[in-house]
């Protein structure tokens, strides 16, 4: 199975790098609720998170599908990308919607590690996903734009040295259609914070970085504006479906590691006189979940070659993203099952894991979500919200 996979030697550098980073490593983090530093600098260090940018500006210059499978390996190794995926999806809005000179200012800081853009404000709490009817605006006031407003969900905040922002630049009730009147910043956080934006972390079940934001008449210069004013929606599309296809990717690392995990577990754990593996209420649940992971994964891949291909990947990216959540998902639940007892034990990494997968149920989209649009866009039924 392992000679099939694509990009081997891609994957193999990487398990090279997290052989520094073992299970313990993880564990230890997740037990502190801290952040995975050393993991993460040694990522950017060696140029993982810089896939995307192009090498006139000092990155890798390879498309989303490499990408895709850093994230991968990055969860199969035991890690989770959700501390430095940021980097890789809101990469998508500057690179294809940015200036010349927006590119040459951030890029190659980007590329060595020097700034880090790990955030995105677009979710809203009274809002959620219906993100045309975002309350936080930007009034332009001569080379300014003031924003005010809130968001919530904003992960990495703390490890992150900007921030790709939504605000709505022209009223709702003043343009023809919904999508249209938002528009795209980027934000230097360091400026921002303690000068008109506060930031309120959010303890949650999993240990992700997140936090709810607060706007009071933040001043960014007009320079900071990504391409034109108003078509912010457009833009923060292709970020989006960057987004859920590293996200399926993730999800297909998961997996990976919950079947392999299993699998080697029930080869060696004897019951009864003979490994539980032999038993097939042991052996089916495994087949299936490895099943479901490689159909997801096929998707994932045509995903990455629209998006690397610059064409349409919509319904691609969305259903890449409800097949591998939800194969991971079913896999976490039979490593679980597979281990019993042990399953819940800390020392066995399946608890922490089955956490970590379960918020791609919720986040970035939810699978109802992903259902709707899947609905609407690609079968033509009735709008249902």
């Amino acid at each position: 199975m392992m000679n099939q996979e694509r990009y081997p030697e891609l994957r193999a550098a990487l398990r090279d790098l997290f052989k520094r980073f073992p299970d313990e490593y993880f564990r230890k983090i997740d037990d502190a609720r801290a952040y995975p530093e050393a993991c993460v600098d040694a990522l950017t260090r060696a140029g993982w998170l810089a896939v995307m940018i192009p090498q006139e500006y000092g990155g890798a210059g390879l498309g989303l599908a490499e990408a895709s499978v850093v994230m991968e390996e990055v969860n199969r190794c035991g890690g989770n990308a959700g501390a430095c995926h940021g980097q890789m999806y809101n990469m998508g809005t500057l690179l294809r919607h940015g200036s010349d000179e927006q590119k040459r200012r951030y890029l190659p800081k980007i590329a060595s590690g020097d700034l880090r853009l790990q955030s995105m404000g677009v979710t809203e709490p009274s809002t959620g996903t219906d993100t045309t009817k975002i309350k936080t605006t930007a009034v332009k006031q001569g080379d300014r734009y003031v924003v005010n407003g809130q968001k919530v969900w904003i992960s990495r905040i703390q490890h992150s040295d900007l921030m790709i922002l939504l605000a709505r630049t022209t009223p709702l009730k003043d343009v023809t259609r919904k999508s249209d009147g938002m528009s795209i910043f980027m934000v230097d956080l360091h400026q921002a914070i303690g000068q008109g934006m506060t930031v309120n972390p959010i303890r949650n079940m999993v240990n992700h970085e997140t936090n709810e934001l607060f706007f009071d008449n933040l001043e960014i210069p007009a320079e900071n504006l990504i391409g034109e004013e108003g078509k912010g929606f457009r833009y923060i599309l292709d970020g989006l479906n960057a987004e859920r296809t590293l996200i399926a990717a993730e999800c297909i690392g998961d997996a990976r590691w919950f079947v392999e995990r299993s699998t080697r577990y029930a080869r060696d754990r004897r019951v009864f006189d003979r490994p539980i593996g032999q038993n097939q209420g042991v052996q089916f649940p495994l087949a299936e979940a490895h099943i479901e992971t490689e159909a997801a994964d096929l998707m994932r891949w045509r995903a990455c070659e629209l998006f690397d291909a610059h064409q349409p990947c919509g319904a691609e990216a969305n259903m890449a993203k409800y097949l591998a959540a939800k194969a991971s998902w079913e896999a976490a639940n039979t490593a679980i099952q597979t281990h019993g007892g042990f399953g819940f034990a800390c020392e066995y990494d399946i608890e922490r894991k089955f956490r970590e997968t379960r918020l791609y149920q919720v986040a970035p989209i939810s699978t109802n979500l992903i259902l709707s649009y899947v609905a609407e866009h690609v079968l033509g039924l009735p709008r249902s919200f």
